[in-house]
């Protein structure tokens, strides 16, 4: 959470900086979500994200230097830098891609539990969204057929209470995400998202579930992002209050004072820890600095897939 978070940090002051473009959607406060859901896979299930999915990429295995060098445009990028922030994939680790269609990803992860399911195979997908993609057309379509299909698919609905700047209850008439799973014939489950073992502990039911029975499972995680939308976004529609507020259930923190408390880890330990990540984002920001930019030709290269490559080992 640590390193995901700082690397996040690394990102936002280079953005500020002019030295990344496009889009940067962060997910500073979310980081217990994606650690502690990705924590209870296997390292052959499936992670299929939404634009917000730095956080997702480095815990299912990505480096903070292809995450960077990703968001710098460079050739050494987890994407050839032809993704940028939005577009994260790392086949090796089974990381998907980040989405930057609204909900229209969701369909897509069914389709990667399908496949598992077609083969044989007991992998399973975890699909993350926000609350966002809740009222979209093809997330109703996606949870649909998992559940006429029983797909072993996990669906994560990250809740951090806004679509963009809009609230909850300006696009939700049911705030309770879940009750859309007794619809589509799938589990749920709804909790908080600020303690990262309880994250890890309930999605790993809803895996088991999805990798014994086949069945999909529609859960709902209550979070909060601490940045605007993306970096263009000031965030002006909150209260200096609220997210305060929010903060002292940071999962960073709280997670710092169970190790010290709960596991019986030295100060000092954490502390040589802390500077390790620090040492190893910085790093990161300078291996993307002196990355090569990516060579616009080798766009062509990913139009058509390579007759000689077998995507059943992928």
């Amino acid at each position: 959470m640590l390193t995901i978070r700082r690397v996040e940090e690394a990102a936002a002051k280079a953005y500020a900086q002019g030295k990344i473009g496009g889009f940067l959607h962060l997910g500073i406060g979310q980081e217990g979500v994606c650690v502690g859901a990705i924590a209870s896979l296997r390292p052959t299930d499936y992670v299929v994200g939404t634009y917000r999915e730095h956080g997702h990429y480095i815990a299912k295995g990505g480096s903070p230097k292809g995450c960077l060098a990703e968001l710098y445009g460079k050739a050494t990028g987890t994407s050839k830098g032809m993704g940028g922030s939005m577009h994260l994939f790392d086949a090796k680790n089974r990381m998907l891609g980040g989405y930057g269609i609204v909900g229209g990803h969701v369909p897509l992860a069914a389709g990667v539990a399908f496949q598992s399911k077609y083969r044989g195979d007991d992998d399973v997908t975890l699909c993350f969204f926000g609350d966002g993609s809740v009222p979209q057309g093809a997330f109703h379509e996606g949870i649909s057929l998992a559940g006429l299909w029983k797909l072993p698919i996990v669906f994560i609905c990250e809740n951090n209470q806004y679509s963009m700047g809009t609230p909850l209850y300006r696009t939700l008439a049911v705030p309770d995400v879940t009750e859309r799973a007794a619809g589509y014939a799938v589990a749920r489950d709804r909790f908080d998202g600020d303690d990262v073992l309880r994250v890890k502990e309930r999605i790993g039911e809803a895996v088991a579930r999805a990798r014994k029975d086949k069945t999909p499972t529609l859960v709902e995680v209550i979070t909060y992002r601490f940045r605007g939308h993306s970096m263009s976004d000031p965030g002006n529609y909150r209260t200096k209050d609220e997210i305060e507020e929010w903060k002292k259930r940071d999962a960073l923190p709280a997670a710092r004072e169970r190790l010290l408390k709960d596991f019986a880890v030295k100060e000092d330990e954490i502390v040589s820890l802390e500077a390790s990540i620090k040492a190893e984002v910085q790093e990161a920001v300078r291996f993307a600095e002196q990355s090569p930019d990516a060579d616009p030709e080798a766009a062509w290269n990913m139009v058509y897939a390579d007759p000689n490559t077998d995507p059943r080992k992928m």
